[in-house]
């Protein structure tokens, strides 16, 4: 006697994850922005990685070395007469 599997009955096959190699995009191009522009780019930035995770993508990049590099490369120099 065979068994035919019901396929409604089958674990789920979870899809294979889409792997970004990074780091991508970048941000140096902003720094020049006032804080609360640059924080707002931040915000984007963070929001952009987790939509894209969120549909599947996984990134080489982890979530602290993502963190660190974006706010490294929005950081402004500080000019004291500013």
């Amino acid at each position: 006697m065979t068994i035919t599997p019901n396929p409604a009955q089958e674990l789920p096959q979870r899809a294979v994850a889409k792997i970004i190699n990074g780091p991508w995009p970048t941000y140096t191009q902003f720094k020049g922005l006032p804080e609360r522009e640059r924080w707002t780019i931040y915000e984007l930035a963070k929001a952009g990685r987790q939509a894209m995770e969120d549909k599947g993508f996984e990134m080489t990049e982890s979530y602290d070395a993502f963190v660190r590099r974006v706010t490294e490369e929005l950081e402004r120099e500080h000019h004291p007469h500013e």
